[in-house]
């Protein structure tokens, strides 16, 4: 069903196939989105505050409230929202973190969430970064 964003007008249609497993977190099998509007190609976005130190060393929860605090400045600064986002790629140091990680993605994103991919790696830039996150937003 069709989902309409009042921050921007913007329909997003959560996509939904009886023949695969239903998510395990906050996300959506896929989102299709009228292609109207400006495409927002946000990079990676890490745990670094304004000041580039990493803010919640050791500490998933803080680092994705900060990840996500991120990704809220550069669709503000792009003229969007995180209701705009309609796809995230998620790079983590530990997949055990998975149920902590969608707790804090629960705060950030309404329904219906982002179509996602989240990835174990081994490395970061930096030792003590945990979650990385980029994004694609449409802006109508």
């Amino acid at each position: 069903m069709p989902e309409e964003n009042e921050e921007n007008g913007m329909t997003r249609e959560q996509v939904h196939s009886s023949a695969l497993s239903r998510p395990s977190g906050h996300f959506s099998q896929a989102i299709t989105v009228e292609a109207r509007g400006r495409l927002v190609f946000i990079s990676g976005m890490t745990a670094r505050g304004a000041d580039g130190s990493v803010v919640g060393v050791g500490d998933i929860e803080t680092q994705t409230r900060q990840v996500c605090d991120n990704l809220t400045e550069a669709m503000r600064a792009a003229g969007g929202s995180l209701a705009d986002i309609v796809r995230v790629d998620v790079y983590v140091r530990n997949i055990e973190h998975f149920e902590q990680i969608h707790k804090v993605r629960r705060e950030y994103f309404g329904d219906p969430p982002p179509a996602s991919t989240l990835l174990e790696i081994t490395k970061m830039v930096s030792p003590d970064m945990l979650i990385e996150i980029n994004a694609i937003a449409v802006i109508t």
